[in-house]
């Protein structure tokens, strides 16, 4: 995301005839980055190789295959010996509709519990459905059997009744040329339960303003309709990330609410969160 402002002359001068894919995790692709690296670097016969698992599990869930079919931003199938599936609600499988990523049966890797808190351990993985690990990202698995992570769910965002992922929101962001990152949260509404605030962070050449405001919040009503319009458009010039870039938006509500966001020595950015509480 952060190469696009600077144009293909930063890699043109370069021999890229030895790579032969590329690899890919942490953080969520959103589609324009996605596409951006196959075309112009991947010369569109590169593949890039999706990977996410969890710490927790000591190592993947779902991955990319080079010799089976890759849409944009998807994960070709659960990784050799994962029994991952997709729940709904009720905690019923599903297809072609956002739902919980699970894993239905034992894996070698999986940790046995937390360093002096089991109670921590169980209520995070094993609490909701009886002997299914819940890994807490939300997935969706296509008609084609394509998977696709789309961001905790416990970043989820209810307005007015309407379950919203973060991610998009902050596709929608990211297309627009004058923003390489963007982060959505909600905050507590009166009228609508929740609300959405979005952080952006300006491409090179781009600077905050009210103009680069407004399209952004036009093209999120455009695309999801008025009612789901942020509360507010902050411009900043970093997210906190994790050291595998994965984008803490929970520190970053935060943040924003005023209230502790936690212990932040997993973060290579620290001082991302005082830049939130004094974002405009």
């Amino acid at each position: 995301r952060s190469l696009i402002p600077s144009g293909e002359q930063q890699f043109r001068s370069y021999d890229l005839s030895s790579i032969k894919f590329f690899a890919s995790t942490g953080e969520p692709w959103n589609p324009d980055p996605w596409m951006w690296l196959f075309e112009k670097v991947g010369q569109g016969k590169r593949p890039i190789i999706n990977y996410s698992g969890g710490t927790e599990i000591s190592g993947g869930i779902v991955m990319g295959n080079p010799i089976l079919p890759i849409k944009p931003t998807a994960f070709s199938a659960p990784c050799p010996g994962i029994a991952a599936d997709v729940f709904d609600e009720d905690g019923k499988p599903v297809r072609n509709q956002v739902g919980e990523l699970v894993i239905k049966a034992p894996w070698i890797g999986m940790t046995r519990g937390f360093w002096g808190d089991p109670e921590r351990y169980e209520e995070t993985y094993w609490s909701r459905w009886s002997n299914i690990w819940v890994q807490g990202d939300f997935a969706v698995v296509d008609s084609d059997g394509q998977w696709y992570i789309l961001g905790r769910s416990d970043d989820t965002i209810k307005v007015a009744g309407k379950r919203l992922g973060p991610a998009e929101v902050e596709s929608i962001l990211v297309s627009h040329p004058g923003v390489i990152e963007a982060a959505a949260i909600g905050v507590p509404d009166d009228l609508k339960g929740n609300t959405v605030v979005v952080f952006c962070v300006p491409a090179i050449g781009h600077s905050p303003s009210n103009k680069l405001r407004e399209e952004l919040k036009s093209l999120i009503v455009s695309s999801l309709g008025k009612p789901l319009a942020p509360k507010e458009i902050l411009f900043v010039s970093d997210l906190p990330k994790t050291r595998n870039a994965k984008v803490m938006r929970r520190m970053a509500r935060a943040a924003y609410l005023g209230l502790d966001p936690g212990d932040t020595s997993s973060l290579v950015n620290p001082e991302s969160i005082t830049g939130i509480q004094q974002a405009t």
